[in-house]
Order: C-alpha cells, then structure tokens, then sequence
C-alpha cells in the first residue's frame, strides 16, 4: 500500500512538456489537478446546463489518476505518441502494463476500488469528458505561455484550438465560450 502512494507521488517529479520551453514548468501533478477541476466544470456543465446525469464523482476521480501510468512511463510528447499506429498501439500498451503495475501494489481488499478509475472504461461518458478536459488542459497551457510571450507554443495552441473546435461536445464548446476566455486576461483584468 505504502509503494502505491510513494508512487503517486512522484508525479510531481516529472515534468511536462518536456520537448517545448515553458515559462512556467508544469509537473504532472499539477497538470492531474487542472484536469480534475476541468472535468468537474465540464460534468456539471452536462449535469446542470443540458439536464445530464454525468456520475461527477468519477469524472473527477478519473481525472485524478488519468496520468498514473507515467510516473512508470514518464511524460512521452504527443506528437511521438500519435506518430504513427504502431508507436500509438505500443504505448497504449505500455501504459496500461504501468497502471497495471502500480495497481498491483495495492493489497487485494482496495484493487476494485481503485481499479475503476486507473483502468477505466473507455467508452464511458465520464471517459470521454477526462480526455477533453485533458486536451482543454494541453490548450490553456498554450494559451498561458502564448500570453506570457513563449512563442514555442503558437502552433499547438492553434493546432488543440482547432481539435476542440472539431469535438462534437456542448460541454466543451460551452467550456470554451464562458470560461477560456479568462484565461488571457491579466490579474487586474479579472476584478
């Protein structure tokens, strides 16, 4: 049990982004947590804008342990993930041995529990609605350190802004309507 939690927590050790500059690092915890919260936003807004029934609980707990499997694996850059098929198919599978691996550190008593949300099912709303939030999460990331004058991230911005543009989603589309729009504002800007 004690492995499984030194393990988590070595999320904040890797970093993210790690082929780009930032002018701000990110780890990986800190990336876990804005997709928790984003996926929270865009559960509520599917429970309580277009009358879902979304279980918000789980989209947050399954954004919570979304990027489990790099603390094994550490963080690999999406244009090498997604560069072909085959390296797609190979890191999915090595993704899903490392959640395995550090679901098996568990004792058998908390497995089941745990099990939902570090291999979740895919097809699941709740699924889809982590993996936007993740992706909502990659753009606000482009557009703070475009704000911050980081040009090495103009193209993905652009690039995520025209994925989520093409994600047949009322939730992100409302995500990104009411609330992305904050993101470029300075602190004074926000009173």
């Amino acid at each position: 049990m004690f492995k499984f939690f030194a393990y988590i927590n070595r999320m904040k050790y890797i970093k993210r982004w790690s082929l780009m500059r930032s002018t701000k690092e990110e780890n990986i915890m800190e990336h876990t947590q804005q997709v928790a919260v984003i996926a929270h936003a865009l559960a509520l807004i599917n429970n309580k804008v277009f009358n879902g029934n979304v279980n918000e609980k789980a989209c947050v707990l399954l954004a919570q342990y979304h990027e489990v499997g790099e603390v094994i694996t550490g963080d690999l850059p999406t244009p090498i993930k997604y560069f072909n098929p085959e390296i797609k198919a190979a890191y999915k599978d090595l993704e899903k041995n490392a959640c395995e691996r550090i679901l098996n550190m568990l004792p058998s008593e908390l497995k089941e529990d745990y099990k939902q949300y570090i291999l979740p099912d895919e097809n699941s709303y709740e699924y889809k609605l982590v993996k936007w939030a993740d992706r909502l999460s990659a753009y606000l990331k482009c557009v703070e350190e475009t704000k911050l004058g980081n040009s090495e991230f103009k193209k993905a911005k652009t690039a995520i802004e025209k994925e989520l543009k093409g994600i047949d989603s009322k939730e992100v589309a409302y995500f990104m309507e009411k609330f992305v729009p904050a993101y470029s504002l300075t602190l004074d800007e926000l009173d």
